[in-house]
């Protein structure tokens, strides 16, 4: 090993006058003689950007969004509603094709509701029979508190949603559609829709 040059020494003994011991007992006398260190030099504030007039407008338009109607909830739920046999086996392997997929990825549980809604209300509108709901899921082994918000709210928002009466079931996706991640939901047929 190296011995120091004189820099080096000087520049190691600052760094040693500046550290603070962790321990809470009291420091040795030669310690406590040492002149206490100044204070770091106060730093103006960090200047904040001023947001532009379409950010201001976003912002505004965004608190002004009603929030969705939601109607008290049904006694029974879309997961115990039942569909032709020939539906639920088409959709447990897979061969249905989705009229509308709504991924909620990168959402916080106020932005997918309000996807939700207005994917649901365009599918509605659309005459769409089979919309793909993406989720996520909870990793394994953690609680849906942790991870899976909106994975764990999805029935609830669905039975309250002012769409409740549109939806006919909801059915777990098949595994070439997210799987565990993923939700179908089967609307009702509109009158005069004869798909």
């Amino acid at each position: 090993m190296r011995s120091l040059r004189p820099e080096e020494k000087a520049l190691w003994a600052k760094v040693v006058a500046s550290v603070e011991p962790l321990s809470r007992e009291p420091r040795a006398p030669e310690e406590a003689a040492r002149p206490a260190k100044a204070p770091p030099p106060k730093m103006p504030p960090p200047k904040v950007p001023q947001p532009s007039p379409g950010q201001r407008a976003r912002a505004a338009a965004a608190v002004r969004r009603d929030p969705p109607l939601i109607v008290p909830p049904p006694t029974r739920t879309h997961q115990q509603a039942t569909l032709d046999g020939v539906w639920d086996k088409r959709l447990r392997q897979g061969k249905s094709t989705p009229d509308r997929v709504i991924d909620l990825h990168g959402h916080s549980l106020d932005g997918a509701w309000h996807r939700i809604d207005r994917g649901i209300e365009a599918a509605v509108a659309a005459g769409d029979r089979l919309v793909l709901l993406i989720t996520g899921h909870a990793p394994k082994g953690e609680p849906p508190i942790a991870r899976g918000k909106i994975r764990a709210a999805v029935e609830g928002w669905l039975s309250a949603s002012r769409h409740a009466d549109a939806i006919a079931a909801v059915r777990p996706a098949a595994p070439r559609h997210g799987g565990r991640g993923a939700l179908y939901l089967v609307l009702r047929r509109s009158r005069g829709d004869d798909r």
